[in-house]
């Protein structure tokens, strides 16, 4: 049982500054005979090992602070020593490992009948009869939930599956009687936060699992809420808001206060592990990845969690389009990119000479017609371009409408400061990319995309009194979708570049769900509307839809690995879109590569009858970090005492059976060839023949053998070999071109992408 201590933190404060927390892996096999002396009924293992740091400290350091104890998901503690203290442990037997805690973000419907679910009520497919009373649990590791939200409402389902072992912990304004066969669970994590420095105001945050920033609020329902008629922000959207996989239950474990730390959402996975969890969705994550697999323990829990058979999807962060900008990418976690909708919410801006521009905004008040432009230096001090707070001058900015240039805060306090200086508008440009994702402001908006960006700016250094129009057209539907987003973090992979990350893409811009009902559309403390749903836009909002969708999959195929599920949505994922063209990326202008939108967007439909899966166990993940070349020791992190054979190291990282194929030569490389092993499982029809079908990228041959799989049965498992040669290397700028394979009967069309890079 994994004991949850959370002892005074009035120390930290006054601490030494050399004080970290750290995650420490212990070797429990040498643990009870090393510290048999000193552990009794009232000190346990770990209590007995901090206790004996104390003897290192000085005088003046402040003695071992233990945070968390793991003892059944892995084995160890989190804790918070000084560096003295750290050397002393590291000469401990039994020491495996210390990992520094550190600071995570969060990576912040029409998404149901865009995905094709909706309509489906009580006709065959994923949300029919016999389907809709699932026990599966979805566990949301986010900021938290808004119980009382008509989107967790439990009518007309079963009780709490019996298996479930989780509880609703008492705090701030929730305890047990906010759960319900809905929401099932909901506990709550800070000491890595407050050891890290951070402080929960209680005037502003919830000792509790209850939601005070939204975030997990929204992405909870969207992954499982319940059904919600005549949804909508203001009128806009209006519809029927519903989770992916609206009968599941959810679990919600609040991590993220200001900040997240990786010790509290850690310590959050592991609990979920042993609660009982069958899904797990972390909209979180840092803003850049590069350490290894072995040192990243919400990579490790990760494992842990897929090896007690959870499903795990990250979103892949909001650090586009910048390559290498992708995070959460082992290979046993479903890393989410994000892309858009058919549906926009548009807004009209004429300048003075006549040109034209579309925009988006969630404002529904009346036009602005002809108003004066002011921007930079004509609407304020320096950081004006900007719109900072404090920089703008009411005397330059009254009743116009103000440029503000995105970064440095976020786009609602431009508003704010906009409106507090008297500005009757706001006008924000775009540097890159041309999605439109926008936000709730406190006066009109309109945001434009690089395109549009330029020309305004263009005709304001042109225009002696440069003027503009404002109209605001609402809701509308019937876009070219989906497309990437720009700010969607890319690939390729830097830590597994084997392995083409991201995953998959799904609904992530301007995503209605719901919010809780003491928090403003725009979070600024100034606004003081409140609504039942709210829109907002990123990877953190494209991660829910598939896990949701995952959830759904699982209730109709309860046996299935979470690598099963994994393939089924990766192999059926579209390439093209709407309008039959290939789904283009926002920020370039161009299709959109699998190191954008990994095997494609998700389809639902499709991926719970996906012909043939790529399984993959917990020893073939083990086997590919061997092959990754990692120490014993290291390999141990997930697996205790693990020794790699001297096959596992021959392997080649690119033998993982999974759904995708990332080939890389080096710079120079000609003729040189790699062969990469697959094997498939017929979960379609009993006897069905597939025939290969290749897309070969550019700069190589490819080789498939055999060319037809035969299979006589269900759950019958062909193997076939890809080889791999480099004939020249590829001219374009990325230095990496792309194809595809794909297994061909019937109906059935199992495709994996293939991005080849020159490194």
């Amino acid at each position: 049982m994994m004991l949850l201590l959370l002892a005074l933190m009035a120390a930290i404060s006054t601490a030494s500054a050399d004080e970290q927390t750290y995650i420490v892996r212990m070797d429990k096999t040498k643990i009870p005979n090393t510290y048999s002396s000193l552990v009794s009924s009232t000190k346990p293992w770990h209590q007995a090992v901090l206790d004996s740091l104390i003897d290192v400290s000085s005088t003046e350091a402040t003695p071992p602070e233990l945070l968390y104890s793991y003892e059944t998901a892995l084995f160890g503690f989190a804790a918070r020593l000084s560096s003295k203290q750290l050397e002393s442990l590291k000469n401990m037997d039994g020491f495996m490992s210390a990992v520094p805690n550190k600071m995570l973000s969060l990576h912040t419907t029409r998404s149901p009948l865009f995905l094709g679910l909706t309509g489906m009520k009580g006709e065959k497919g994923p949300w029919s009869g016999s389907n809709l009373h699932s026990d599966v649990i979805i566990g949301v590791v986010d900021s938290g939930i808004w119980p009382e939200h008509v989107s967790f409402q439990d009518h007309g389902l079963s009780p709490v599956p019996e298996r479930w072992k989780g509880v609703c912990e008492n705090g701030t304004r929730f305890s047990p009687s906010n759960c319900n066969k809905k929401l099932i669970g909901a506990r709550y994590f800070y000491g890595g936060y407050i050891a890290a420095g951070g402080k929960i105001n209680d005037t502003e945050e919830y000792k509790s699992a209850r939601d005070v920033s939204g975030h997990g609020t929204h992405t909870a329902s969207t992954a499982g809420g319940d059904i919600v008629e005549n949804a909508n922000l203001f009128g806009l959207a209006n519809g029927t808001a519903t989770g992916m996989r609206y009968t599941a239950r959810i679990a919600a474990y609040k991590v993220c206060w200001p900040g997240c730390t990786s010790v509290d959402i850690l310590t959050a996975m592991v609990k979920a592990i042993e609660d009982g969890v069958d899904v797990l969705t972390l909209s979180l994550g840092s803003e850049s990845e590069a350490v290894p697999y072995w040192q990243d323990y919400l990579v490790i829990a990760s494992y842990l969690a897929f090896k007690s058979g959870i499903f795990v999807a990250f979103s892949a962060g909001n650090s586009g389009p910048d390559a290498y900008t992708v995070v959460n990418t082992a290979p046993w976690i479903m890393t989410v990119a994000a892309s858009t909708m058919d549906r926009s919410f548009v807004a009209i801006i004429e300048l003075g000479d006549g040109e034209t521009f579309e925009g988006s905004s969630f404002y529904t008040g009346k036009a602005l017609k002809g108003l004066p432009i002011v921007y930079g230096k004509t609407a304020g001090d320096l950081g004006a371009e900007y719109c900072l707070p404090g920089s703008i001058d009411p005397k330059l900015v009254k009743g116009k409408i103000v440029i503000c240039e995105q970064g440095i805060v976020r786009r609602t306090e431009k508003g704010e400061a906009v409106k507090s200086a008297g500005g009757a508008g706001i006008l924000i440009l775009s540097p890159e990319g041309e999605d439109l994702a926008s936000e709730v402001h406190v006066l009109p908006d309109i945001f434009l995309g690089a395109i549009a960006s330029k020309a305004v700016i263009k005709y304001w250094n042109t225009t002696k009194a440069p003027t503009a129009s404002i109209v605001f057209k609402g809701t509308m539907y019937g876009n070219q979708a989906p497309k990437v987003a720009a700010f969607s973090s890319r690939g390729p992979n830097l830590v597994g570049p084997d392995v083409i990350k991201p995953d998959i893409t799904a609904p992530g811009v301007d995503i209605l769900a719901a919010w809780p009902a003491e928090t403003s559309p725009s979070r600024l403390k100034s606004d003081k509307r409140r609504v039942l749903f709210n829109i907002i836009s990123g990877t953190s909002m494209s991660c829910p839809h598939v896990s949701g969708i995952a959830a759904l999959i699982k209730s109709k195929h309860k046996d299935w690995s979470p690598a099963a599920i994994k393939s089924a949505l990766m192999t059926t994922a579209y390439t093209l879109d709407n309008k039959g063209k290939p789904i283009a990326d926002l920020a370039f202008y161009t299709s959109a590569a699998p190191f954008a939108i990994g095997s494609g967007h998700v389809d639902p439909i499709k991926a719970t009858d996906p012909g043939l899966i790529y399984n993959i166990t917990a020893e073939d993940y083990i086997s590919y970090l061997c092959s990754l070349h990692y120490s014993d020791s290291q390999v141990s992190m997930f697996e205790e005492g693990y020794q790699c054979t001297p096959t596992e190291r021959r392997m080649q990282p690119g033998d993982l059976n999974y759904p995708s194929f990332a080939v890389n030569f080096k710079q120079k490389a000609r003729n040189v060839t790699f062969t990469y092993k697959r094997t498939v499982t017929n979960v379609g029809i009993p006897k069905s023949t597939y025939k290969v079908s290749v897309e070969v990228p550019k700069g190589v041959s490819v080789i498939v053998s055999p060319k037809v799989l035969s299979f006589t049965e269900l759950n019958e498992e062909l193997s076939y070999e890809v080889s791999f040669t480099g004939l020249s290397r590829n001219k374009t700028v990325a230095g990496s071109s792309f194809g595809s394979l794909v297994w061909v009967s019937g109906n059935y069309r199992v495709r994996s992408p293939i991005a080849v890079s020159w490194k």
